[in-house]
């Protein structure tokens, strides 16, 4: 099978988000063939180089989301009349209100609004396919003009009717930013003369996020019917939300006022971003979030439950075999935190918990591993050493002997703490206190470990626990001082929530159990997709047939060969099983 995966500032990049998962995936499923199709986010991104990719990539294709040169596409009149009607009917999409909820009752008026959204979308990507490139139209003032129209047409938002100039170039140059992938030479020519090398050759688009990444897929849908898979680990609706201010800010700050923050650009902006999520939900024939939470994001957006599949991010718990097969305990009094210092982690909480515990079980102490920090990690750090120094002045056990203080801040890499595992098996509880999470991944490397946890009530923790650890509401120092002191009073218990975690990572969590169900998805997809292609140099193409992989190129060992995804079950390794029943003697008779 033939996969194109898409990507926005990940793999291959050496810097990317979600690129480790990404190459096990494709490491994992050394019997296809993966073309990459990667989007970059900065210049130093791309400077930086690539992974070492494995040979099942076969070619790796490029493009820049941060800059884009003019392409001196001079319009005729025909194209001019086609690029300001379909630019028009996007932006006026934009314009009219924000994308329906889906919690509401249907409409036609909804239904109307993203056929109106998706047809302009297409009319640009094929006036791009046809004439070479949109990138100096989309910066045209005819561009700005249409937006303009449409903000100030009547039933237009009130936001957008009050955008003034600069907000209206602020909006332009976004949706050129966000456009810029309907102009790449990745989706061949009208008759498929790509030469076989672009998304038109592939036999399944699997996006590994949503937003941009997904746009070159949506666009084989479109364009070459090819089925389109969307991963998405974390809502990138969600993250646009949360970074470009469209949701609560954090306690203290207060944004300058620009262009970019006015409400006109946040409300129209932010529509954009909504229908585009909601029609690549409508376009996609699977979609597999990563946790429940990701799951209601996507539903809320508009995603068919029917397509939704959760599949949990496959973790290496290689590294942590070892310490989950000990049982000892470093020190029985010794609570541990592990992970990236930041403001949403909360650890102001912890360490007000902390004071309250110590109340109960003076001899506990407070062990804060981290990683190394960026410059506001620094100073949030430091500003947590400061409150530890008010809170627990040095303490010492006697007149002669030197203060201690009970709360110590290490880095995963020092003396005491040279690797993760050893980190979250130096305590006997390990704590995460943040007050916003996605996909805890701390969370379940301590379950690897066989340790047992109190966490707070945030993202998918209640998910990844299921049950195996203490849970307590965010931003409540005495509900997680309780938890703590009932775990480190109660050592069986610890015992017992440790190996149940342990045994609920191994089962849900690994790399192996990831791979496993993408291949089965990657199968079903293409089983139910046409045969789009020919595939044989006589021009006859290859007939469909059971198992899926009959129709498809690969390295294949023969007839009998059982296909699995590598770490699979054991089981299934060896040759297929044939069936022996009178009906199926009375077929092979034939």
């Amino acid at each position: 099978m033939r996969i194109g995966l898409l990507t926005e500032g990940g793999y291959p990049y050496l810097s990317g988000d979600a690129g480790l998962w990404c190459d096990r995936l494709v490491r994992g499923l050394g019997q296809h063939e993966f073309d990459v199709y990667a989007l970059s986010r900065a210049e130093h991104q791309e400077e930086a180089g690539w992974v070492e990719l494995p040979p099942q990539v076969s070619q790796v294709r490029t493009a820049p989301l941060w800059t884009a040169e003019d392409d001196g596409v001079a319009y005729g009149r025909r194209a001019r009349r086609r690029f300001a009607e379909s630019y028009g009917e996007l932006v006026t999409a934009l314009c009219e209100g924000d994308p329906p909820d889906p919690a509401g009752p249907p409409g036609a008026a909804a239904a109307a609004e993203a056929d109106r959204f998706a047809n302009a979308l297409y009319g640009l990507a094929e006036l791009a396919r046809d004439e070479g490139g949109l990138v100096g139209a989309l910066r045209s003032e005819s561009a700005v003009r249409a937006l303009e129209r449409a903000c100030r047409a009547p039933g237009a938002l009130r936001t957008a009717r009050e955008a003034r100039v600069p907000e209206l170039l602020a909006v332009a140059a976004h949706l050129e930013r966000a456009l810029r992938p309907l102009s790449l030479d990745w989706y061949g020519d009208a008759g498929g003369g790509d030469g076989g090398e672009g998304l038109d050759a592939v036999d399944l688009c699997h996006a590994t996020s949503g937003g941009a990444a997904a746009l070159p897929g949506l666009l084989a849908r479109h364009f070459f019917d090819v089925p389109l898979l969307v991963t998405e680990y974390g809502v990138r609706l969600r993250t646009h939300y949360l970074s470009s201010g469209t949701g609560p800010s954090p306690a203290g700050s207060a944004p300058a006022p620009s262009a970019e923050t006015a409400p006109a650009v946040r409300s129209l902006v932010a529509a954009f971003h909504g229908r585009l999520a909601a029609e690549v939900y409508r376009q996609a024939a699977c979609v597999t979030p990563g946790n429940a939470h990701a799951r209601r994001w996507q539903e809320r957006c508009g995603a068919d439950r029917a397509k939704l599949r959760t599949v949990y991010p496959g973790m290496d718990a290689s590294r942590f075999a070892e310490a989950g097969d000990s049982l000892d305990i470093a020190d029985p009094h010794t609570l541990v935190w592990v992970g990236r210092v930041e403001p949403a982690k909360d650890l102001v909480s912890l360490l007000h918990a902390f004071a309250e515990l110590r109340k109960q079980e003076p001899r506990t102490r407070l062990r804060i591993i981290s990683a190394a920090a960026g410059a506001e990690g620094q100073a949030y750090l430091g500003h947590c050493k400061v409150l530890a120094a008010q809170l627990f002045p040095d303490e010492a056990d006697g007149p002669h002997a030197v203060g201690d203080n009970p709360v110590s801040f290490e880095e995963i890499g020092g003396p005491d703490a040279p690797t993760l595992a050893e980190a979250y098996t130096a305590g006997a509880v390990v704590v995460l206190s943040s007050v916003v999470e996605g996909f805890p991944v701390g969370l379940v490397e301590a379950m690897f470990c066989g340790r047992a946890t109190v966490s707070t009530d945030v993202g998918a923790v209640v998910e990844v626990i299921g049950g195996t650890g203490l849970v307590v509401p965010p931003r409540n120092p005495r509900a997680l001082a309780e938890a703590c002191v009932a775990l480190l009073r109660d050592p069986e218990r610890r015992a017992r929530l440790g190996a149940a975690a342990r045994a609920r990572a191994l089962e849900l969590f690994t790399v192996e159990q990831n791979i496993t169900a993408f291949h089965g998805i990657y199968l079903e997809l293409v089983a139910q997709a046409p045969v789009r292609r020919f595939l044989f140099d006589d021009g006859d193409p290859r007939p469909f047939a059971v198992p899926a992989e009959a129709c498809l190129t690969g390295h294949w060992a023969g007839p009998d060969a059982r296909v699995t995804a590598r770490g699979g079950p054991g089981w299934a390794a060896g040759p297929a099983a044939r069936d022996t029943s009178p009906i199926a003697a009375t077929e092979g008779a034939r």
